[in-house]
């Protein structure tokens, strides 16, 4: 711990360290073109060990709970909702799965902030705030993979009947 504050103050900072680092990251990404979130590069590509998303239905039952996960494109006004597939239609789907990797991003960015709290906050705080971030982040990360398998099987099915 850098600064040393009273607790109210360290939760008050900690309550509004998360609440920029959220928005902030969340902002930063919604403006960057949709072009530049590739499924293909390394962070996102589909790995062996997801097993085309089997991984995420069977061990996490992924299913059952993501649609509970808030879709932070409702909050922006010209947001892409991902809480249900709009079209089947190969465009709409690239574009999907591109929010996908955006989506995906910012969560992998909010989720590693976790260390600039050691900055005012003792080590053992420090380390909820780390649990705070993979409980807010996985769930939805494994969302984003397990939608973009799923999102780029039906764009080949869609584009091998052509």
């Amino acid at each position: 711990m850098i600064l040393h504050l009273s607790p109210v103050w360290t939760l008050v900072i900690d309550f509004t360290a998360w609440l920029a680092i959220h928005v902030g990251v969340s902002v930063w990404l919604y403006y960057l073109r949709p072009e530049l979130f590739n499924p293909e590069s390394w962070l996102y590509r589909a790995r062996l060990w997801e097993s085309n998303g089997r991984l995420y239905q069977t061990i996490f039952k992924v299913k059952t709970w993501k649609k509970f996960l808030p879709d932070g494109a409702a909050v922006a006004k010209n947001g892409f909702r991902k809480n249900h597939l709009g079209s089947r239609q190969a465009g709409y789907l690239h574009r999907f799965i591109s929010e996908t990797c955006r989506a995906e991003l910012t969560h992998w960015i909010i989720g590693v902030s976790w260390p600039v709290f050691f900055i005012w906050n003792d080590w053992w705080i420090t380390l909820i705030m780390l649990a705070y971030a993979i409980i807010v982040n996985i769930p939805c990360i494994i969302s984003q993979r397990y939608n973009r398998i799923r999102l780029k099987s039906a764009l080949c099915q869609i584009t091998e009947r052509k």
